[in-house]
This record gives C-alpha cells, sequence and structure tokens, in this order.
C-alpha cells in the first residue's frame, strides 16, 4: 500500500509537468532562473559552464516549490488534526473525484485556470534568486495544478503521521522536479519534444482525471485493495 501511494504521488508530478498550463512555459522559467536566453540555453560551444548553471539553479528552484508544497501539507495537517479520520476521507474523497471529473473536461471550474504570471528580468538573481522563483512557482501555480496537487494533499493528510504525508509530497515534487531538471540540460531535446507532445496535452488530462477519481475512490474505501476490487 504504502509504494502504491508513494508511485500515486511521483506519477501524479509528472503529471503536473505535463499538465498544459506548465509544460509550455518550462523554457521561460529556465531561462528566467538561469538568465541565459533559449539560444545560450542550447549553445553547444559553452556547454558545460551552461549545464552547471542549469543543474544549481534548477535545484534551487525545485527546493523552492517542494518547501511550499510540503508548509501546505504541515498546515492542512495541523488544521485537520482535531477531525475524525474516517469524516475527513469522506470529505476529501468526494472533493476530489469532484477535481477528476473537473480535469476530465465533464465540465469546468474556472477559478482553476488562473494562474499568476511572474514578471522578472531576465538577469540572473544567482541560487537564492532561483529559491526565491521557486517559492514563488509553488503559490502562483498553485490554482494551475490545484486538482492533482489537492489530491496529494488530501492523500498526504490521510497518512498515519505528519512525516509520511511529508514523504508524499516530497515524491510528489521529484515527479514534478526532475523532468524540470532533465529539460535545462537538454534543452534543445525538449524543444523538439514539446512541439510534437502538445496533441497529447488532452489526453494528458484525461490520465489526470482518472488518477484524481482513483485517488478519490481509495479515500472513500480506506484502502487500495477495496479499490482495487471495484475495478476487478
Amino acid at each position: 500500500m504504502e509504494q502504491l501511494t508513494i508511485l500515486t504521488a511521483f506519477t501524479a508530478g509528472i503529471l503536473s509537468f505535463l499538465s498544459p498550463c506548465v509544460l509550455p512555459v518550462i523554457p521561460g522559467y529556465i531561462s528566467l532562473i538561469t538568465g541565459l536566453s533559449s539560444k545560450e540555453l542550447t549553445d553547444t560551444s559553452k556547454k558545460v559552464n551552461v549545464k552547471k548553471i542549469t543543474v544549481i539553479n534548477s535545484l534551487f528552484f525545485i527546493f523552492g516549490f517542494t518547501l511550499v508544497f510540503i508548509l501546505l501539507q504541515v498546515v492542512i495537517k495541523g488544521i485537520l488534526f482535531i477531525i475524525d479520520q474516517r469524516v475527513l476521507n469522506y470529505i476529501f474523497g468526494g472533493i476530489i473525484i469532484f477535481f477528476g471529473l473537473h480535469t476530465i473536461g465533464l465540465f469546468e471550474i474556472k477559478f482553476l485556470y488562473y494562474q499568476k504570471s511572474l514578471k522578472m528580468d531576465k538577469k540572473s538573481f544567482g541560487i537564492i534568486g532561483a529559491f526565491l522563483v521557486g517559492i514563488a512557482f509553488g503559490f502562483a501555480w498553485t490554482p494551475c495544478i490545484g486538482p492533482i496537487l489537492a489530491g496529494i494533499l488530501a492523500l498526504a493528510s490521510t497518512q498515519a503521521t505528519l512525516w509520511k504525508g511529508v514523504i508524499l509530497l516530497l515524491v510528489y515534487s521529484l515527479g514534478l522536479g526532475i523532468p524540470f531538471l532533465l529539460t535545462g540540460i537538454f534543452m534543445d531535446y525538449f524543444l523538439k519534444f514539446i512541439s510534437r507532445f502538445k496533441k497529447y496535452m488532452a489526453a494528458v488530462k484525461i490520465i489526470s482525471g482518472i488518477l484524481l477519481i482513483i485517488i478519490g475512490i481509495y479515500m472513500l474505501t480506506g484502502n487500495f485493495n477495496k479499490l482495487g476490487s471495484i475495478f476487478l
């Protein structure tokens, strides 16, 4: 069961990265945190130095949004500490299934399409700046990846201890952060990939919605064993 929840969190992170409101702006964020243009990021004549800057700054950017997600989990866990876990499961399970149906496209929750753009100069602010941009990313894009993130936060809130919930958020952040890091290292390949991947965006939304519905059913039933019996 724990392995399955961890796999779910990691998959959710990857789906967040591939979401229509995150994937297209990734090159812009990498350019922002490194101070390098797309041309400079793909310049092979300065390959080693560019990759070094990209890796270091990207890691601090990832640390930034990971911190935001973990703090959200800590706050939610603290607020919900006094609520009976079974009641919590029913509430969160219903909400996550609702978000899943929205993500699939059966209906729209308009405020979840809102995203806050960051307008900053293109010069690099170093690792501290990358870390702060990561924090801003965590807050600015929370509505955009809200349904998936809410699903993982809800799943984390059902864990027996706060630490287990934090681990799930770390795994989710890895699922979102590792592709981001690889994009920075292999920017030239990513630019080719994104032009071909656009036609699969609708499929990503449907898969994300199905994942959320599965998480919601899991929360309503209490474990993945019961969940499995529903589909078999």
